[in-house]
């Protein structure tokens, strides 16, 4: 019977309904659907409308759980809380992708390298003038 399993689960599937992600989450499912009006945890939907929550939804509803509980901190303030940490995480990625130019340019030989970037922030390298350069754009 296990062979019908997935070997992995999405965290982003929306698979819970809201009763099962309010159980899964500790909380009361009205404490979803007012989280869901100020934009806090926004979940999937289904055909018919019904909210439907992934275990990332369910791990960020125990997250603002315990900012609220535990740290005291109001629902605006879990507002930015949670603004600030996608931010951050945006910019790790950013991070990343930088890094792997960079080892990419390590590899080229001395005086091949060449790198443009527009006004936009987007980055192209190439490894000599007469090839055209390949964009590195954000994943």
């Amino acid at each position: 019977m296990t062979e019908r399993l997935p070997d992995r689960l999405d965290a982003d599937a929306p698979i819970f309904v809201i009763s099962v992600a309010a159980q899964l989450a500790e909380m009361h499912p009205q404490t979803l659907r007012g989280y869901d009006r100020l934009g806090l945890v926004v979940p999937g939907r289904s055909r018919g409308r019904g909210r439907r929550y992934s275990l990332r939804d369910i791990a960020k509803l125990r997250h603002i759980q315990h900012l609220s509980q535990n740290e005291g901190i109001n629902l605006e303030g879990v507002r930015r809380i949670l603004a600030l940490e996608a931010e951050l995480d945006a910019v790790r990625g950013q991070l990343a992708r930088l890094a792997e130019v960079v080892n990419e340019l390590q590899l080229l030989p001395e005086g091949s390298r060449l790198f443009t970037a527009e006004q936009t922030g987007q980055v192209y390298l190439g490894r000599v003038r007469r090839h055209p350069p390949r964009a590195i754009t954000s994943r």
